[in-house]
């Protein structure tokens, strides 16, 4: 088959299929990737195809750098890592199952030999050359995650229990159904079969949440349990606790999750990669993620809950993004099979269910897979777009799935009338598809692509282990790290005595009640300062304090035209200082600490200060020195402005690269998407135009042909006739101009088909240099915005005299510890800072 043209946005899943003939049709399916943000369901049964078809959908989508939080209850989807360009025997050989190479009568090797051919010669046959699984390798990452195990990457679950970083009087409704959420998962992972309602664990824990989470304080597993023996509530409904839930029935509650705490198989949920979205869909680097979560290696309760927590963080990360009509991302289920059943309510069917209803606003779609299609709420489905219906077993299955086709092309306005979707289906063979799209004219019969990836089969955790070595801190994106704690010594490093240095003082200089003197948080300890500078290990240390000017402003950068206005917060400490009392501010120290931050009083373990400067105890100098801060920020601060000048975006002040990076590639992938709009909406009527010429002329053309008919019919009658009347001996020179007429009616006749048959291929000429047009332009259009970061500019934006602000300018005193080596470093004195400084902009 003909390569097909490579197309962003478009999926390349097949070609059409002719259930008739049995044949491959030379034409390919394209897949609107924004026909997913309505949603997609595939059903079929085991050997279906549905695998390959849905592994053909993520490669697809990953080409198009769309991010995937994968669910694979079986594990047949980390198949997806199975990239091999160079389609050699030795990538192979690794994952040739050795029963097979046995039972076939061959070496592993001949396998892997016969099966890289096969998978070249397969790529092939669909136009798929070895540089399209490099574009594949390079678009996006692929990760598995393994809750609850270190095969792959394991997932700290504790972040789930986490306040969201929601405000509780707006959205109360959407956190409550969080807490109802995870609720009802941990319940479940003790064995607790929790009625949200009428369950008095449910709604002891859901209290409990509340508290927290309505306070923006977070939760653990220990505060919990320690909350269920002494709840911070008193009361519950009308009645005091103690008698809604008695505290000895409380402990065995509490018991229930100790154990489950302490249990040895539980530590490996408390580790690894935080189960927070944003950083799972991307890298640190802003590349896209597909996140397989395999869970095949867990029981029935712990696929639940954590499926359930997954969910529910899921909805949380789609409900903070901005709308959108483009896809931004997906979800995708690989068996749903007991996570949304017709009438049991799993905890994992709510948040599914809300996913379904207000994904689509948000541009994150969801692809729900099934071999089970009776056990799915079809209920749920009405508003699925797309459904991919594989072959079928049973009449029961075939009938379900009928009902909810129906009952999803009832609601969207549609009609089945006009195609037999029961007998169609009942001939569908492996890899052969329908789908059913509610954004096109007419279901698609299909053949599926082959696969770039290997399809070994499921994977078991050697093999996931295999695959993930080296990649347990990767290149994934962790959240913020917390602020440095203060630091002090050790309590053996401050009970050895340490000497003052010529000059100190135990206790810091009096001034003038009218100054001010902050103290710069020591946020470094004499080990870390050491390590700085490899230096060895210390054998005492004295936390002493130096004087410096310190300064504390606000800058405004204000551009009106680009809607720009952001404030930095500035911190100086400033030593150099002239006998004339003026500060060198060139010189000046920014600080990481903030304002708030600093103290009015010196550390508890502080041994001395350094004699003051005058121009330091004197207020009237201090007031020249704020102008001095003041008319040196003005010239000196700039904000540099990273923008996009063909979408106006720009990266704020305090916003990562790798978070502008993210949103540029999301507002490129809205731009392509209107501009193609755009493009296919200029040409859709000339297209329409000619194609209503075409169907006229074709009309004609069907007229002149049956008139062609009728005269040479005409023609041999009148023939007929006049060899008759010859052998009759009658002549007639009537009979003999009849004839040459209505030859030459015969011959108008031809020539008006002629025309017609040359009319239409000139208008299909035309038809066809349009689609070549069409698609050019488009081409050039998903060219131009592949890759928008290559067209970034940075610009400077200067602050108005007004716009800086001075906060204070005044006495301040910076940390050092003054450090003894021990005797194996050296033995000598080092004087080393204990604050934290950060790069000047």
């Amino acid at each position: 088959m003909k390569a097909p043209e490579e197309r962003l946005g478009s999926f390349y899943l097949g070609a059409e299929y002719d259930l008739q003939s049995g044949a491959r049709l030379d034409l390919p399916v394209h897949y609107d990737a924004r026909d997913l943000t309505t949603h997609a369901v595939c059903v079929g049964m085991t050997g279906s195809g549905k695998t390959g078809l849905c592994i053909d959908l993520l490669e697809e989508a990953a080409l198009d750098k769309v991010p995937v939080i994968l669910v694979d209850p079986k594990g047949d989807m980390t198949n997806l890592l199975l990239q091999f360009p160079d389609l050699s025997p030795e990538d192979f050989l690794p994952w040739i199952d050795q029963d097979e190479a046995r039972r076939k009568g061959k070496s592993p090797e001949e396998l892997a030999a016969a099966t890289a051919a096969m998978w070249k010669n397969g790529l092939a046959d669909w136009g798929i050359a070895p540089e399209r699984i490099r574009q594949l390798k390079a678009a996006a990452e692929f990760t598995i995650f393994t809750p609850g195990s270190d095969a792959g990457i394991p997932v700290n679950i504790l972040g789930s229990l986490a306040a969201p970083k929601l405000d509780f009087d707006t959205e109360a409704e959407t956190i409550r159904e969080r807490i109802a959420g995870t609720v009802s998962a941990l319940c479940g992972l003790v064995g607790i079969d929790a009625d949200p309602v009428k369950s008095r664990e449910s709604i002891l824990l859901s209290a409990i949440f509340e508290h927290f989470w309505r306070a923006g304080t977070d939760l653990d597993l220990a505060t919990l349990i320690g909350s269920i023996q002494n709840p911070p509530v008193r009361q519950i409904g009308v009645f005091d606790v103690n008698t809604f839930y008695p505290e000895k029935e409380r402990f065995e509650l509490a018991m229930s999750f100790n154990a489950l705490l302490a249990s040895s198989s539980f530590q490996s949920w408390l580790s690894g990669q935080p189960l927070d979205i944003a950083s799972m869909l991307y890298t640190a680097d802003a590349r896209p993620r597909v996140a397989i979560f395999s869970l095949a290696h867990l029981s029935e309760n712990e696929r639940m809950f954590f499926v359930t927590l997954l969910l529910e963080n899921v909805l949380t990360w789609t409900r903070s993004q901005q709308g959108t009509s483009s896809l931004r991302a997906l979800l995708y289920f690989d068996e749903v099979f007991g996570y949304l059943p017709p009438v049991a309510e799993p905890p994992s069917k709510r948040p599914l269910m809300t996913m379904l209803k207000q994904a689509r606003a948000f541009g994150v779609g969801c692809v729900l897979v099934t071999q089970n299609p009776v056990d799915l709420d079809y209920k749920a489905l009405t508003n699925t777009g797309t459904w991919f219906i594989g072959k079928l077993q049973a009449e029961r299955d075939k009938a379900r799935v009928l009902e909810g086709l129906k009952s999803a092309i009832s609601e969207a306005g549609g009609s089945d009338a006009g195609f037999d979707f029961d007998t169609v289906i009942s001939k569908l063979g492996n890899r052969v598809f329908l789908m059913h799209n509610v954004h096109e004219e007419r279901p698609v019969i299909f053949q599926t692509r082959w696969a770039m990836s290997f399809l070994s089969g499921p994977m078991t955790r050697p093999q996931i282990r295999t695959l993930m070595a080296g990649r347990k801190n990767g290149s994934t994106a962790q959240p913020p790290a917390a602020s440095p704690r203060p630091a002090s010594p050790t309590a053996t490093e401050a009970s050895e005595a340490t000497p003052l240095p010529s000059g100190y003082s135990a206790l810091p200089p009096g001034l003038d009640p009218s100054i001010k003197q902050l103290f710069v948080p020591a946020t470094i300890d004499p080990a870390a300062a050491l390590a700085r500078r490899s230096q060895g290990a210390p054998a005492s240390a004295a936390l002493l304090y130096e004087p410096a000017l310190i300064g504390g402003a606000s800058v405004d950068f204000v551009d009106a035209k680009r809607g720009i206005s952001q404030t930095r917060r500035i911190v100086l400490a400033c030593t150099e200082i002239d006998v004339a009392g003026n500060p060198d501010w060139e010189k000046s120290q920014p600080l990481a600490a903030t304002l708030d931050e600093l103290s009015d009083r010196p550390d508890a373990n502080a041994a001395g200060f350094a004699a003051l400067p005058e121009t330091l105890g004197n207020a009237r100098k201090l007031s020249s020195c704020s102008r001095s801060l003041s008319d040196w920020l003005y010239r000196r601060e700039r904000m540099p402005v990273t923008i996009h000048p063909a979408t106006g975006l720009f990266r704020s002040d305090n916003e990562s690269e790798r978070d502008f990076t993210i949103r540029l590639q999301q507002s490129a992938r809205e731009q392509r998407d209107r501009e193609v709009d755009a493009l296919e909406k200029k040409y859709a009527t000339q297209l329409e135009r000619i194609a209503e010429k075409i169907r006229k002329e074709e009309r004609e053309l069907a007229q002149d042909e049956a008139e062609h008919q009728n005269r040479k019919a005409g023609e041999l009658i009148g023939l007929g006739e006049t060899m008759l009347g010859f052998f009759l001996g009658r002549k007639s020179t009537r009979g003999i101009g009849s004839a040459i007429n209505r030859r030459r009616m015969t011959a108008n006749a031809k020539a008006d088909i002629e025309e017609s048959v040359e009319t239409i291929d000139e208008l299909k000429r035309q038809q066809e240099e349009i689609e070549t047009t069409l698609k050019e332009e488009a081409a050039g259009i998903a060219a131009r915005w592949e890759h928008p970061e290559s067209a970034l500019t940075t610009e400077e934006i200067a602050p108005r005299r007004s716009d800086v602000v001075i906060q204070i300018v005044t006495t301040g005193w910076l940390p050092f510890w003054q450090v003894t080596l021990d005797a194996a470093s050296g033995g000598s004195t080092l004087f080393l800072p204990a604050y934290e400084t950060v790069a000047a902009s």
